[in-house]
């Protein structure tokens, strides 16, 4: 992380300045209560967004005729765009400056929004989603390193704990709320209304992140890898493209070219991190992380898990509604169990967590392994009669996995790396999380559509589900698997171990 400054600076909005910024401990700024309640306020919006929409593609395509690729786009393409802009995002705020950031990313997020809403055709729509998931990685980066500028090490767990919590309603919101605005056709507008509802939300942060958040920047920021950001945006589009438009388009010579060409294009960024880290050590994802075993495992386990609760959630609210004829509302609160067993599986786990570590993110894979096999065949014995009371046990078994799974994990991810290296590879283990979701969309989508072959008919739409299922099943187990070479709990570093030595993000208000 980069180091403290030694001088003083004023302190924004006539704010007193500190008498001395000792290393480690961030200058002080009255309003920062009130700001980093405007950042986790779109920590939320974002979070919302990436899960609303499940509940409302099956009135997206009636409306406006979106082929199954498109719907695998608007959910994919939003994290796709995130996850290879998110690492961009963040040195651009420490470089340019956090609030001057932010306010970028939420105005082309609430202007994305509007398009979306506005959205008449499939590729309106998967093209405003896109530009959605890049926006929302301009602001994103900004929230926790606003958290590393604002407060010591010490008091970084309560607002830490807060985000956390926060990211735990979005993920329940989502789909009722959702499932609500479709339900009842909230505004007289249909699906367009869960698109709608971030506008006045976007404009209101982009009034109060101006008056409120100090435009704070890293004392020694690393310089922006275009030329990093450009292969590895076009190696994987390379890799993700194909599979969701190779089933429509009949797979072709060209889209067998492209599958081909994408391992190429991410060797060349391979080599392109390699000489930048030896040229100026800024790499976008520097490449000696993957020497550590713990990191790797941790990042393969992030990505198979993600991959496999993105594509399967995508696939069930898909044949509960269009092939069981749930509401969206209906649909929302079937996934309720979830979230619900999520929220109880993490609470069991925080403190079990310091003590048993790896073993605990093992059965949490499998927890989530086995529930998604019971609900399979749950779905398989009850057929159209199916109800949303007949998931309850299934989906909580999978919450709870999930719950057990992603506590310990991140911990676990850095124990052994390099405190110096901390920030590059939060950086890098969030893109594969995000990466991993638009992964899992695309692989579960070739499957499911593939057998569906665009029909309602439900037993057609159930076999796709039963076929989905079990390449969700097998992202879970092989999360399990990886997480065998994860390090053991006892090499976890705490906060309060390492507060004293790690290089802090500096905050310098502009």
């Amino acid at each position: 992380m980069p180091k403290t400054s030694k001088h003083r600076a004023p302190a924004p909005d006539g704010a007193q300045a500190p008498a001395a910024a000792s290393p480690g401990t961030p200058p002080a700024h009255r309003h920062r209560a009130l700001a980093m309640l405007v950042l986790i306020v779109a920590s939320f919006m974002d979070l919302l967004d990436a899960t609303i929409v499940n509940v409302g593609l099956p009135a997206i395509q009636q409306d406006i005729h979106a082929t199954p690729g498109h719907l695998e786009w608007v959910v994919g393409g939003y994290t796709l765009a995130f996850a290879v802009v998110l690492i961009t995002g963040g040195r651009l705020g420490d470089i340019v400056g956090r609030r001057t950031i932010f306010l970028t990313g939420v105005a082309g997020f609430t202007s994305s929004s509007l398009a979306a809403a506005l959205a008449h055709s499939g590729d309106v729509l998967v093209a405003a989603r896109v530009a959605q998931g890049a926006f929302a990685a301009l602001m994103i980066p900004q929230v926790l390193a606003s958290v590393q500028a604002l407060y010591k090490p010490k008091e970084r767990t309560a607002i830490l704990g807060v985000i956390g919590a926060v990211s735990g309603l979005a993920a329940v919101a989502g789909p009722l709320l959702g499932g609500w605005l479709v339900s009842a056709d909230a505004f007289g507008i249909g699906w367009r209304s869960i698109f709608v509802i971030n506008l006045p939300v976007g404009l209101a942060l982009i009034v109060a992140a101006w008056r409120l958040v100090p435009d704070t920047r890293s004392a020694r920021p690393l310089r922006l890898d275009l030329p990093g950001l450009l292969l590895v945006s076009t190696g994987l589009f390379l890799l993700v493209f194909p599979l969701v438009e190779g089933r429509d388009a009949g797979w072709p010579g060209w889209i067998l070219g492209m599958l081909a060409a994408s391992p190429l294009v991410l060797g060349a960024f391979v080599v392109n991190q390699r000489r930048r880290m030896r040229r100026d050590g800024s790499p976008l994802a520097p490449m000696h992380l993957f020497a550590d075993r713990g990191f790797t495992a941790g990042s393969i386990v992030q990505l198979c898990f993600s991959g496999a609760m993105a594509g399967f959630f995508l696939i069930l609210a898909l044949y509960l509604q269009l092939g069981l004829h749930f509401s969206a509302m209906a649909s929302g609160l079937a996934l309720l169990p979830f979230t619900v067993g999520a929220f109880l599986g993490s609470g069991v786990s925080a403190p079990l967590a310091p003590k048993i570590g790896k073993p605990l993110v093992i059965t949490g894979a499998l927890m989530q392994t086995g529930g998604i096999l019971w609900l399979r065949h749950v779905v398989d014995v009850h057929g159209t009669g199916l109800s949303g009371w007949d998931l309850l046990w299934p989906l909580a078994l999978a919450g709870l996995g999930l719950g057990f799974l992603v506590v310990p994990l991140v911990d676990l991810a850095l124990a052994t790396v390099d405190v110096h290296d901390a920030g590059a590879a939060s950086g890098v283990y969030g893109t594969f999380q995000q990466f991993g979701g638009a992964l899992g969309v695309a692989v579960t989508g070739v499957v499911f559509f593939g057998r569906s072959h665009d029909g309602y008919d439900p037993s057609v739409l159930k076999s796709a589900l039963l076929a989905g299922a079990l390449v969700c099943a097998a992202g879970y187990l092989l999360a399990a698997l990886a997480a065998l070479l994860l390090p053991a709990s006892r090499l976890v570093r705490h906060d309060d171990e390492t507060a004293d030595g790690e290089q802090e993000r500096q905050a310098v208000p502009a």
